[in-house]
């Protein structure tokens, strides 16, 4: 039988293990903790809050012993509020992976299943979150890195964007083939056609062959437009610069890549037959598109925009 254990040495055992407990935690505690596997009581939680052993900092969360909690003690205070399956996120998590600065507050949580407002918490709710897009770190829960990248997509501006993916990249983090399947799962997000063009520049691009290509995919991405694909077939015609969605091409001219005159002619030809298969063209030279660059951007995103109204986009 075993033997009951009086009250000063039950209490002492407490202490000892919410002191473990909260050394795994950053200094914090949940009240969820406190009144299940530690055991103890509502009211010997509000003994402790009142002897200045535990120390609010949000309805159900305490730092233990002292209320000076280091930012990784408050990014966990902010996640045990959130509720059973909350994560940290946003530019909370981009902060705890290291890919974007000063600091984690304000506080980002996203739960799977909508909660009451928590100020100063911004908690945020989704539904669709998956094993892939949970993550432990410094043993607080944390959106995995692409997931971060998608909901950091929809609050950031795009420079930061891009500063917080090429952080990723210095830190050996990055990753597209997960960031792209993050994606593929949250097409409606709100930060996926964000994300998606940021993404350009990391991807593979099929063989650009002449520095006209890359020049002027650079001024493409610069100006927000779709990523498009590049030498891709079509009709049996191979096309430089195509977006399939809005079913429309940029064919960039250099002289010398024609060869002769009568091949230079014959693309006139080929320009007939992709229109009768629905596909929009325009031309671009490269003398003219050294000249002037933004000009030349310019229409083509005015010419993209009237393609994806004809196609119903």
């Amino acid at each position: 039988m075993r033997q009951a254990l009086a009250p000063g040495v039950r209490g002492e055992i407490g202490h000892h293990a919410l002191a473990e407990l909260a050394a795994k935690q950053h200094g914090v505690v949940s009240i969820r903790q406190l009144l299940g596997p530690l055991g103890y009581s509502q009211s010997a939680v509000r003994r402790a809050a009142a002897a200045g052993r535990l120390h609010r900092l949000h309805r159900g969360v305490y730092a233990v012993g002292h209320a000076h909690v280091s930012n990784l003690g408050l990014c966990l205070a902010a996640v045990l509020a959130g509720g059973p399956g909350a994560l940290l996120s946003h530019a909370s998590a981009a902060w705890l992976w290291e890919i974007a600065r000063p600091g984690p507050s304000p506080f980002h949580v996203t739960a799977p299943q909508p909660r009451r407002p928590r100020p100063p918490i911004r908690l945020h709710h989704a539904r669709n979150l998956t094993a892939e897009d949970r993550h432990v770190l410094d043993n607080i829960p944390v959106t995995a890195l692409p997931r971060t990248y998608l909901d950091l997509a929809a609050t950031v501006s795009r420079h930061n964007l891009a500063r917080a993916l090429d952080g990723g990249e210095q830190r050996g983090v990055f990753d597209l083939g997960p960031i792209e399947a993050v994606l593929a799962r949250n097409v409606g997000h709100p930060g996926a056609g964000r994300l998606r063009r940021a993404l350009g520049i990391y991807r593979p691009i099929n063989v650009i062959r002449s520095g006209l290509e890359g020049r002027f995919l650079e001024r493409v991405r610069a100006a927000g437009l779709p990523e498009p694909s590049t030498n891709i077939n079509i009709g049996g015609y191979e096309l430089d610069v195509y977006w399939p969605q809005e079913r429309f091409a940029v064919e960039l001219d250099v002289y010398e890549t024609h060869g002769t005159r009568g091949s230079f002619e014959s693309d006139r030809l080929r320009q007939e037959d992709l229109l009768l298969l629905g596909i929009g063209m325009t031309r671009v030279t490269g003398p003219r598109f050294d000249r002037e660059p933004a000009q030349v951007i310019d229409r083509v995103a005015r010419l993209l925009a009237d393609r994806r109204q004809e196609c119903g986009g």
